[in-house]
C-alpha cells in the first residue's frame, strides 16, 4: 500500500527521554506525526505535496541534491504528518545537524535555500509547523533545540506560543495576479517609470544588447560559467551566493533544473559578450530571481538593472503570479517590490536543556534581522557552508 494513503496505526504513547515513540503522535488534534524512510522511499509522495506547495526549495530535486553534496553522514529523520483518515498531508524534511553543544534538528536544505519549511500544500502548512512540537519525540536520544528556518511569517504564527523568534528577513515580492507589465510601472513613480524605460533604450541604441535565456543541455556549464564568472567579477571569489563550497552544488540543481522545465538563466550579450547574467527558477506560477552578476565595466550602462527589468516583464508576459525577489531588504528590490510578506525563523525547544539555551536569547525585536547568541551561532555555522 502506498505510503501516502495507508491508514494511521494506533497511537502509542511515547517513551523517556531518549527513547522515541512507536507509532504516530496526534499533534494537537489535528495532524499524526510518524517516521518515515529516507529520501529515495519518501520520493514519490514528496514529488506530489511538492507541486502543490508553490515552493521551489521544498521540492525533492532541491532536497536531494543538497543531502548528496552536504548532508554526510548526520542522521536524517523525514518525519510525516498525517490527517486523520492516514493519509499523508505533509513531509518535515529534518536533520540532525548537531550534537555539541546542543542536539539540534534543522530543516534538509537550509543555507542555499530562501524560504523552508514542510513540504506541504499551503492549507495543509500551519498544521505541519504546528507539528514540529512533537518531532523532538522521534529522535534518541531526543533533540535539544528544532530551528525552523525562514518560515513565511504567517506560518511561523501557527506556533509563536512556545517558540522563540530568533531572525527575521526580509522576502519581497512583485505581486502580479494578471495586471499588465504596464499596469505595473503606472503604479510606480514617475521617475521609477522614466528609469526603467530610459536605461533601456539607451543600451539598446549604443550597444545592441541582447538577452538569451538559456535552454540548452549541452551549453549549460558554458553558460554557468559564465553566471560564475559575471557573480565573481562583481562579489569578490568568496562573496554572495557562489562560494566554492557551493558551486558544485548549483550545477547540479541547475541541470536538474532545466531538465524540469524551472531553470531560468538569462544572460545579457553584446554581440558574442556576456555582460550580465540572472540565475532563477519559474516554479509555482511564480519567477524566483536568485543571484545575478554583471561585468564592472558595463556599471555605467546599468545593465543589472535593465536586466532585472527585463526578467520582470517577462513574468508579467507569461502570466506569471508572481515574481519573487527573495532574501534581502536591498533599496533595488525595494524599488520594484509590491510587498514584502517576510521569513522568520523560530527555535523550538525539545528538552530543558534546549529552553534553558533559549531562556538566554536575544529577541528579534531587540536586534532586527539577526540572531545572536547560541542560536545565532548555530544558524550562522549552516548558512556559511
Amino acid at each position: 500500500m502506498d505510503s501516502a494513503t495507508r491508514p494511521a496505526p494506533p497511537r502509542a504513547p511515547t517513551g523517556d527521554r531518549g527513547s522515541p515513540a512507536r507509532g504516530p503522535v496526534e499533534a494537537d488534534g489535528e495532524l499524526s506525526v510518524d517516521p518515515l524512510g529516507d529520501l529515495d522511499a519518501a520520493r514519490s509522495a514528496w514529488i506530489g505535496l511538492a507541486e502543490q506547495s508553490d515552493n521551489l526549495f521544498a521540492t525533492w530535486e532541491w532536497a536531494s541534491t543538497w543531502w548528496r553534496h552536504f548532508g554526510g553522514d548526520r542522521p536524517l529523520r523525514l518525519i510525516g504528518c498525517r490527517r486523520p483518515d492516514g493519509s499523508l498531508a505533509a513531509i518535515l524534511p529534518l536533520y540532525e545537524a548537531g550534537s555539541r553543544p546542543l542536539r539540534v534538528a534543522r530543516f534538509v536544505g537550509h543555507g542555499p535555500a530562501d524560504q523552508l519549511g514542510p513540504v506541504a500544500p499551503a492549507a495543509e502548512r500551519p498544521a505541519a509547523v504546528r507539528a514540529l512540537r512533537r518531532a523532538t519525540e522521534w529522535s534518541s536520544p531526543r533533540w535539544d533545540l528544532i530551528l525552523a528556518e525562514r518560515l513565511p511569517v504567517d506560518e511561523s504564527r501557527s506556533v509563536r506560543t512556545g517558540a522563540t523568534i530568533v531572525r527575521r528577513e526580509s522576502s519581497p515580492v512583485v505581486r502580479i495576479d494578471g495586471t499588465t507589465w504596464e499596469d505595473f510601472l503606472g503604479a510606480r513613480s514617475a521617475n521609477f517609470r522614466q528609469q526603467v524605460r530610459r536605461r533601456e533604450r539607451k543600451l539598446m541604441r549604443e550597444h545592441a544588447v541582447g538577452y538569451r535565456l538559456s535552454d540548452d543541455p549541452a551549453r549549460l556549464p558554458e553558460d554557468l560559467d559564465t553566471l560564475l564568472a559575471l557573480h565573481r567579477a562583481r562579489w569578490g571569489p568568496e562573496l554572495g551566493a557562489f562560494p566554492a563550497t557551493r558551486r558544485a552544488f548549483h550545477r547540479d540543481f541547475a541541470s536538474l533544473a532545466l531538465e524540469r522545465g524551472w531553470l531560468r538563466l538569462w544572460i545579457a550579450e553584446v554581440g558574442d559578450r556576456p555582460i550580465a547574467a540572472w540565475y532563477g527558477f519559474r516554479f509555482g506560477g511564480a519567477d524566483w530571481y536568485y543571484q545575478a552578476g554583471r561585468d564592472p565595466a558595463w556599471e555605467h550602462s546599468s545593465v543589472g538593472f535593465v536586466l532585472l527589468a527585463h526578467t520582470i516583464r517577462e513574468a508579467f508576459r507569461d502570466g506569471m503570479r508572481e515574481y519573487r525577489l527573495l532574501l534581502g531588504d536591498e533599496p533595488y528590490k525595494e524599488r520594484f517590490a509590491t510587498g514584502d510578506p517576510g521569513l522568520e525563523t523560530i527555535a523550538l525547544a525539545g528538552t530543558r536543556r534546549g529552553g534553558v539555551a533559549l531562556r538566554g536569547e536575544s529577541l528579534v525585536h531587540r536586534l532586527p534581522g539577526r540572531a545572536s547568541g547560541l542560536t545565532g551561532r548555530l544558524i550562522d555555522r549552516g548558512t556559511r557552508r
